[in-house]
């Protein structure tokens, strides 16, 4: 014990001091309130549970998951909830569209569908450093909208490390003066690096692609290329996850929360928030910041900071040495990679179709503006879980091979039915299963915190806010969330969030929605640092990249897409959700509290609401 200071020793068992330290630190709360204050007795047990849990995820001391359970255990011990209401909010709506999603995705993945979509759109781009850049984070963007983006990320990395592997060996045979026939000549040697996502790259010889290498000076421009493709890859799967409810975990917690929220006030309002909506708002706004995020990659790792009149050596790294042996080395690759795919299969083929009619379903059953396919049907009786969870039935119906009984002679197969798209077992091992639990928690969370009192409190303590300009808040909301996201689980900062900027909102006499949406978007503007979110994690291992890199690069991320929201919030935001117009059970607040609390007054509405007369 003496060769470790107290400090090592402390910073050790950190994890165990927080867990036993915490629920001590806090017991002041419920013991005060229920002698002191009995009144207010269920509202301080909640706030107590949930303080809790807020340390526990934001310090992770135990899975997030496992955090996510407490409310089962502690609020029917503390009088706070029922247990069989609380346990009911595991398995909620938004729950099983996500359940739905994410096997629609699994079978995407177990058939490497998004790998050819990947393939194919770089084999339509061109091959210079900047096109390249963009067929990366083209299909990465739109892959993160459907499948997880770690996944999207683990994917696409060893893709980025074989073309990056093509270019540089090119421009080193160029700059060193030797000829190597057999590596220029061999089709074989061309895409030996390309390896599945699960493991590292190699080349042929098996040695680790990881890092500079050993022993050798690393080419300054070739750096500065790798850094901006592998960050472009984290970049647009992060942003690719914004455009769609099914895209990121922050984003069905908002769902769910703002469900729970408008359903306390007995106001159905808050069904215009479906798939198809929050698409039209979330689409636009996630692609603009790719081509802002496509523009600032370019300008910090593609282009030279000298006179501008130099020409820029990295700004179209193909151009050096050989461009057109670089370029036909990178097409040779994608070619060899594709063929290796082979036809596009039965499977395949369905899954696309599937997705395609399951994307159609959700964004045509309530657009909006018009009555959509879910108006055949009573109000309330579906929602988007009924068509993901329908095409994830189909999955496990359909056939992935031919029918044996239309084969041909050549077919060797033996009589039976063919495998379906999707097994359970398929299922079991790649469902992210915690993070069922971890939305449940989230949700049981709110619904105790509305049960005991305590949102209504956090509301009228929130009042004295009521002169802060509401654009002005939510742009200061949305960088402080981005900030914590940073060292926080966004989907651990949306589920602690987003209900109390929702009773914000209302104690403002702002829309909840006005402030919850740059909430939301904002758990995900996590660019920043490696353990931000796991696609920077995968980037970082991967490429050369230093932290300094990451933040430098970050920084301007989090500008950017914040100001992008902004702009989408202030415009056509505000237009498609009538963020203008305050919801009814708000109105009627309004009204109540003008009448009996200030008779001679006016209240002025922000965002130019308008009230009934």
């Amino acid at each position: 014990m003496g060769k470790y200071s107290i400090g090592a020793i402390i910073w050790a068992y950190r994890s165990t001091i927080i867990m036993i330290a915490t629920p001590l630190l806090l017991s002041p709360i419920p013991i005060y309130f229920n002698v002191a204050e009995p009144l207010y007795w269920r509202e301080a047990n909640c706030a107590y549970i949930l303080a809790i849990m807020a340390v526990y995820w934001v310090t992770e001391v135990i899975p997030l998951a496992a955090t996510a359970l407490f409310p089962i255990v502690f609020m029917p011990i503390f009088s706070v909830n029922t247990s069989a209401r609380i346990c009911s909010q595991y398995l909620k709506d938004t729950n099983m569209l996500f359940f739905g999603g994410l096997m629609v995705a699994v079978a995407i993945e177990k058939w490497n569908l998004h790998r050819r979509i990947a393939l194919g759109v770089l084999m339509l781009v061109g091959t210079t450093s900047r096109w390249l850049m963009l067929g990366f984070m083209l299909p990465t963007w739109f892959l993160s909208m459907w499948i997880s983006n770690t996944a999207t990320t683990a994917m696409m990395v060893p893709i980025v490390q074989a073309v990056l592997l093509q270019l540089k060996e090119t421009t080193t045979k160029n700059i060193e003066g030797y000829d190597n026939p057999a590596l220029e000549n061999d089709p074989e040697n061309v895409d030996s690096t390309i390896t599945e996502a699960n493991g590292k790259p190699t080349d042929a010889s098996g040695d680790d692609l990881e890092g500079n290498g050993a022993g050798q000076e690393e080419d300054p421009v070739y750096t500065r290329l790798s850094k901006g493709m592998y960050l472009c890859i984290a970049y647009s799967a992060t942003i690719g996850g914004l455009s769609t409810l099914a895209g990121t975990i922050p984003n069905l917690v908002m769902k769910g929360q703002v469900d729970i929220l408008f359903e306390k006030y007995n106001d159905d309002t808050h069904t215009k928030l479906t798939f198809g909506t929050w698409m039209v708002f979330a689409l636009p706004t996630s692609a603009i910041c790719l081509v802002i995020a496509w523009l600032w990659l370019q300008l910090l790792f593609l282009t030279n900071f000298g006179c501008c009149k130099t020409k820029s050596r990295a700004q179209d790294y193909t151009q050096r040495a050989d461009e057109k042996e670089k370029q036909t080395r990178v097409k040779s690759a994608m070619r060899k990679e594709w063929k290796k795919m082979g036809r596009l299969t039965l499977a395949e083929l369905l899954l696309v179709i599937m997705l395609v009619i399951l994307a159609a379903l959700w964004l045509s059953r309530s657009p909006g503006q018009v009555d959509g396919w879910g108006s055949l049907f009573k109000a309330k009786y579906v929602s988007d879980a009924t068509p993901a969870i329908l095409i994830s039935l189909l999955l496990f119906m359909l056939p992935s091979e031919g029918l044996w009984c239309f084969s041909n002679n050549k077919d060797e197969r033996k009589p039976g039915p063919s495998p379906a798209l999707l097994d359970w077992k398929t299922v079991e091992k790649n469902f992210p299963w915690g993070v069922v639990i971890l939305l449940g928690g989230g949700f049981a969370l709110a619904d105790s915190a509305k049960e005991s009192g305590l949102s209504d409190l956090v509301g009228k303590a929130f009042e004295s806010f009521r002169g802060i300009n509401p654009v002005v808040l939510a742009i200061i909301i949305g960088a402080v969330v981005a900030g914590a996201t940073e060292v926080t689980s966004n989907t651990a900062t949306a589920t602690l969030l987003i209900p109390i900027i929702g009773e914000l909102a209302i104690a403002i006499g702002v829309h909840p929605l006005y402030l919850i949406l740059p909430t939301t978007l904002a758990t995900s503007f996590a660019f920043m640092l490696p353990v931000a979110t796991p696609p920077n994690a995968i980037v970082f291992a991967y490429g050369a990249l230093r932290v300094v890199d990451m933040v430098l690069a970050g920084i301007g991320m989090n500008i950017i897409c914040l100001g992008v929201v902004a702009l989408a919030l202030n415009t056509w935001g505000t237009a498609w959700f009538q963020l203008d117009v305050l919801p009814a059970f708000m109105q009627n607040a309004t009204i109540i509290s003008t009448t009996t609390i200030l008779p001679n007054s006016t209240v002025a509405l922000p965002l130019n609401c308008t009230c009934p007369p």
